[in-house]
């Protein structure tokens, strides 16, 4: 899962991520994303998507 590791200086937060949070975020692209076509339409496609991680309590 998932863990937020908190930010002192109000920047963005750092979030830590296992294996099998960055192979769930793979499996969503590729899922969302069809082969072969530009970065600018790849970009429209994750656009209109939420991708969400479960986060480490």
């Amino acid at each position: 899962m998932a863990r937020i590791i908190e930010s002192f200086t109000n920047q963005r937060r750092v979030i830590k991520l296992s294996t099998n949070d960055i192979l769930s975020i793979v499996r969503d692209y590729q899922r969302i994303v069809p082969r072969g076509i530009s970065s600018e339409l790849v970009r429209e496609y994750l656009d209109d998507t939420v991708i969400y991680l479960p986060e480490d309590l």
